[in-house]
């Protein structure tokens, strides 16, 4: 999938601006589609030529003069068109920090540690973020309320799957943790290895 149909969907929200919309993204779509500014303005400009947005200059009072972009009527036809799609695959994993994990033994078990505690605070920093999102999008109703009366719930739908995905890092981090450290404890009867190099 090519960034334009992550900023389609972004402008389902309304008319935005470019700095409006690398906001968006940072808050709301970047749990699965990630994108700096400078390539948001690109696709913008990508877009715009093809038909599939428009802008307008907008004067401001004080500030420099800002464009604002909105689907056109081809856009909505062409991210209707991509909603219903086939996915060709499920997304594959690729991480440097799990390839770290798996080559973790015998490596200073500090270190080790410091790095999962290290990507577990980056989890619940995120988790707090999506969850101020959240309250945000039900502005007060329930849950329930929300996804039966709300005009679109796409938004808060795949805020959830962001949620879930950085509860579920957060609660395996928390899990390695307690391994590392039930590892570091002297042996006991059962004669556990006291650090990472006895996994060998």
């Amino acid at each position: 999938m090519s960034l334009k149909y992550a900023v389609l969907a972004a402008l389902l929200e309304g008319e935005a601006s470019g700095y409006e919309l690398s906001k968006v993204f940072d808050v709301s779509l970047a749990n699965f589609w990630p994108a700096t500014p400078q390539q948001l303005y690109r696709e913008l400009e990508r877009l715009a030529g093809d038909g599939l947005i428009e802008a307008r200059t907008v004067q401001q009072e004080r500030r420099p003069t800002k464009r604002l972009f909105s689907l056109t009527e081809a856009g909505r036809e062409r991210l209707g068109a991509f909603a219903v799609e086939p996915t060709r695959r499920p997304t594959a994993v690729r991480d440097e920090f799990l390839i770290k994990m798996q080559a973790m033994d015998g490596a200073d078990p500090d270190a080790v540690r410091a790095l999962v505690e290290e990507r577990r605070a980056w989890a619940l920093g995120k988790l707090a973020r999506y969850e101020r999102v959240r309250e945000r999008l039900l502005d007060g109703r329930t849950e329930e309320r929300h996804l039966r009366e709300a005009d679109r719930v796409g938004p808060y739908l795949t805020l959830l799957a962001g949620i879930t995905f950085e509860r579920d890092n957060a609660r395996w981090c928390e899990r390695v943790l307690t391994v590392l450290d039930e590892r570091r404890a002297p042996a006991g009867p059962a004669g556990q290895p006291s650090d990472l190099s006895d996994l060998g």
